[in-house]
């Protein structure tokens, strides 16, 4: 079984739990794939060998968050196929 999280404490700092419940049941309905919903993290559960493409999964991601127009929020790569969903650093313009 192979396991990739995608990590969202900045984004349940700022949204509402129903947000992050609906990024996980779309994850599920795009790629078939159980989930672990906890704190921090949504961990997705393949059961085959070769899980979707990392490219696939970054597409997702940014789409879901564009759906619901949090134009606040990225996604960057984390460590050993995992995803981060990041607040976008404000810059202060003088």
């Amino acid at each position: 079984m192979v396991k990739i999280p995608v990590v969202i404490s900045d984004l349940r700092k700022k949204v509402d739990g129903d947000t992050v419940k609906k990024l996980a049941d779309y994850l599920e309905e795009k790629l078939g794939v159980n989930f672990d919903l906890t704190g921090s993290e949504i961990v997705l559960n393949y059961e085959e060998e070769k899980p979707v493409s990392r490219s696939h999964l970054r597409v997702l991601l940014r789409k879901f968050l564009h759906r619901e127009e949090l134009k606040d929020f990225r996604v960057i790569a984390g460590k050993e196929d995992a995803f981060i969903i990041k607040e976008k650093k404000v810059t202060v313009e003088e």
